[in-house]
């Protein structure tokens, strides 16, 4: 049983140190700064605009890169941008945190659940794709039009003018190798389904192109150590955990069927554990409940990657958001946050979850 674990979860976080790197030298280069500014020169201050383009950004850095790093790196840089056009910047920041959640349904590498999940069922990545697309898409539609209602005030503010950013110093060439990275991942893996090649692949060229001209952005800190060895610890303590009863509980809990009811109970079940746990341990702990299936599979990763969106610990992402905004000044009022989240995490939830029955049935 130890042998099978480290071999299902040696890849897993030799993906994790890979897209950690990748990430972390992409901020490093500043592309991500880069990308915000053209959002915000496009959008000539429409502030409505801007948050259009930084919702763009924030569901193509979280399918591509996984919700943790739409949490850290994109959070720094859409807080810049609301100062930047003198604005109150809670409306992006909400919208970074919930979108670095729910669009995490997109594809293999947007969540470790996902990932977690590709292996259980020894499903493809196209396969993946065709089940949790459009059931993502829901969840982002949700989240965009709850931010939108919630936000109409900030989004029907005039026209605001805004300090140019300034020029991108160093060299450009290593900002278009990783741009080029970062673009050729989403597709790749996909059509591949080869997640530790191509995310190894992706991140070996960013970091050669920095051994070329930025070696000052290669340090072992960019390793994310700590993470590496806590998620691996957690894998044994919930396998222990089953060994001693943890999968009858959870059967118990959340029931059998593929129907829509027997569906929308197990994602309730499932956003409930990863707001009461960690959406990485409630996905481990409901795992045997799925029994193979598809369509109960799909419910299990509604559950714990658009539902996590309550508490502050509910995910990972969630954690690293809050300690950007705190360092970038901004206070978090987490009875506001909880509210907010409550309101699309049950929408986005059970809208995803019928639409993925919906999907399911259709096939």
């Amino acid at each position: 049983m130890t042998a099978d674990l480290v071999a299902r979860i040696g890849p897993i976080l030799l993906f994790l140190v890979f897209a950690t790197v990748l990430a972390e030298l992409c901020a490093g280069l500043g592309l991500f700064d880069l990308v915000a500014d053209g959002v915000v020169h496009a959008a000539h201050g429409s502030v409505r605009r801007v948050w259009v383009g930084l919702v763009a950004v924030a569901v193509a850095s979280t399918a591509v890169l996984s919700l943790d790093t739409t949490a850290v790196l994109l959070t720094p840089v859409v807080l810049a941008v609301a100062v930047r056009l003198r604005i109150n910047p809670v409306l992006f920041a909400m919208t970074t945190v919930l979108l670095a959640n729910t669009a995490s349904l997109f594809l293999p590498v947007s969540n470790l659940t996902n990932l977690l999940a590709l292996s259980h069922l020894d499903m493809s990545a196209v396969e993946y794709v065709a089940l949790m697309a459009l059931p993502g898409l829901v969840a982002v539609l949700v989240t965009v039009a709850v931010l939108a209602v919630l936000h109409r005030r900030t989004l029907a503010l005039p026209r605001r003018g805004y300090d140019e950013p300034a020029p991108l110093t160093g060299p450009r060439a290593p900002v278009v190798v990783a741009a080029l990275a970062c673009l050729a991942l989403g597709p790749a893996l996909t059509l591949t389904g080869r997640v530790t090649v191509v995310s190894g692949i992706a991140c070996g060229a960013v970091v050669l192109a920095c051994l070329v001209w930025r070696r000052d952005l290669l340090h072992l800190r960019l390793v994310p150590w700590v993470l590496v060895v806590a998620v691996g610890v957690l894998f044994f303590a919930v396998q222990l955990a089953h060994e001693h009863g943890l999968t009858t509980v959870a059967a118990r809990l959340t029931g059998t069927g593929e129907g829509p009811l027997a569906l929308l109970r197990l994602a309730g079940v499932a956003a409930g554990s990863a707001n009461v746990l960690d959406n990485l341990p409630a996905y481990l702990a409901l795992e045997p409940v799925t029994a193979g299936s598809p369509e109960r599979l799909g419910a299990l990763l509604i559950g714990v990657g658009v539902g996590p969106l309550v508490t502050p610990w509910a995910s990972l992402a969630t954690v690293l958001w809050a300690q950007r905004c705190h360092a970038a000044g901004l206070s978090i009022h987490w009875g506001r946050f909880a509210l907010t989240g409550a309101l699309v995490a049950v929408l986005a939830v059970t809208l995803a979850t019928l639409t993925l029955s919906a999907v399911t049935g259709w096939a």
